[in-house]
């Protein structure tokens, strides 16, 4: 931790003292002796700087890093400004964890409050939690929070990403409980197939917007159908498409989640990422995780506490409605510098360039011989494709260095992002029409 010293060998010495112990040895006496490592672990000499530099280097040349990148699927390639890679790494912030002597950590409590603060004002709703693991963690949390003694069965699109339906799953086999799919029509959500799915025993249903395949979902219309049932409605959101979309709240939304790594976090082979979560006022109080608050000291200072921790999560973990312990605290200061950099300004235009890059990558696809859209409907920055031979367009895209996009049920899941000049996107067409046209 750089110049971080916690305390010095004489305060070492004094605390021990205190204990009435000799040695830091006396605090493990009741550990086996079988257990204590006497001597030195058989691990290699150390290297220099230098040597470790050179062979850490050579394992990052074993990675392959293209100059444009055509493909989503829930990691996404936006412009991250250099400030939001800064101010992470300071080693004031440098820990992924919420402190439980919260009062002394005022500067990390602080960070947390003002990314509460931001991804209520993106989302429209009335609290948000201090992150979770990822999105997907997100979702499946969101769905136990819904369910009760009387409705224990979660719905979900399947138009949902795979990952989401796959953790959402295991969260209900882990509970007991049960998760349906409802069906798509059209690349999107069969209304009337959710109409006929909200029986009395749903809990909840769960929506993607946009959804995995890109598309937008009628949001108010399936939120109305699934309150008039009595069930609660989640949306599971892209923040970046949030900046010029209609917010959860104005669909209706009960809960808000979503996967916060278009918010300055880079795709980092997988992670780490961050799952925001938001909800209404009447469901706070289930929220996982933690919530921190701005309060007053007795001097009437500003000052930030740790105001929401359900203790059942530790220590009576049976009956706790989450075992989601920790947050991704580094991960959401990190998103909240972002948000703060580019301002609600920037993100709408990330938001509209990524938009316009992506429906003119679709057209120029389009255009050439056996490339259509598989669905027909509105889409912000991903859409699916049917192309014939695939894997040869995707392996001569690769040999210029472009990272294609994701290969889908026969055809291709394309996705463009504000990083993508006008010149790449013409080349990777090009590209697949030479392809195509051999």
């Amino acid at each position: 931790m750089g110049s971080y010293v916690p305390s010095t060998a004489p305060e070492q010495q004094e605390m021990l003292r205190a204990l009435g112990m000799e040695n830091v040895r006396e605090l493990y006496r009741d550990v086996p002796e079988s257990m204590y490592l006497n001597g030195p672990l058989n691990i290699p000499a150390g290297k220099s700087e230098l040597e470790v530099r050179r062979a850490v280097t050579a394992m990052a040349a074993k990675n392959k890093v293209y100059h444009t990148i055509l493909r989503g699927a829930g990691a996404y390639d936006h412009y991250i400004p250099s400030i939001v890679k800064y101010i992470p790494a300071k080693e004031e912030f440098l820990t992924a964890y919420t402190p439980y002597q919260s009062e002394i950590s005022q500067g990390l409590l602080q960070s947390i409050f003002e990314y509460q603060t931001m991804i209520c004002e993106l989302t429209g709703m009335d609290v948000s939690n201090a992150s979770v693991y990822d999105g997907a963690t997100a979702a499946a949390e969101a769905a136990a929070l819904c369910r009760d003694r009387k409705r224990r069965v979660t719905l979900v699109s399947a138009a949902t990403h795979p990952d989401v339906i796959a953790a959402i799953r295991t969260y209900c086999y882990g509970t007991g409980d049960e998760m349906r799919l409802v069906p798509v029509k059209d690349g999107v959500t069969n209304f009337d197939m959710l109409k006929e799915m909200l029986t009395a025993e749903v809990a909840s249903f769960y929506v993607q917007q946009p959804n995995f395949y890109g598309l937008l979902e009628d949001a108010d219309t399936l939120g109305a159908a699934v309150h008039q049932a009595g069930a609660l409605y989640i949306m599971g959101c892209h923040p970046i498409a949030l900046a010029i979309m209609k917010t959860p709240r104005d669909c209706g939304a009960d809960v808000a989640v979503g996967e916060g790594q278009p918010l300055g976090l880079p795709l980092g082979y997988g992670g780490p990422y961050l799952g925001f979560m938001a909800a209404a006022e009447k469901l706070m109080r289930r929220l996982p995780g933690r919530i921190v608050s701005e309060t007053m000291d007795n001097e009437g200072r500003r000052a930030f506490v740790l105001s929401l921790q359900a203790r059942e999560q530790h220590i009576r973990r049976e009956k706790a409605g989450s075992n989601s312990c920790s947050n991704e605290a580094l991960c959401a200061l990190t998103a909240s510098v972002y948000m703060a950099a580019m301002g609600p300004e920037g993100m709408a235009e990330a938001a509209r360039q990524s938009m316009a890059k992506a429906h003119y990558l679709a057209k120029g696809l389009c255009a050439l011989p056996g490339v259509s859209l598989r669905y027909g409907g509105d889409f912000f920055h991903e859409f699916l494709v049917d192309m014939p031979r695939t894997e040869e367009v995707l392996s001569a895209l690769e040999k210029k260095n472009i990272l294609g996009g994701l290969p889908f049920e026969g055809g291709v899941l394309w996705c463009a992002t504000e990083k993508v000049s006008r010149e790449a996107l013409d080349e990777a067409i090009a590209t697949v029409k030479e392809v195509l046209t051999r």
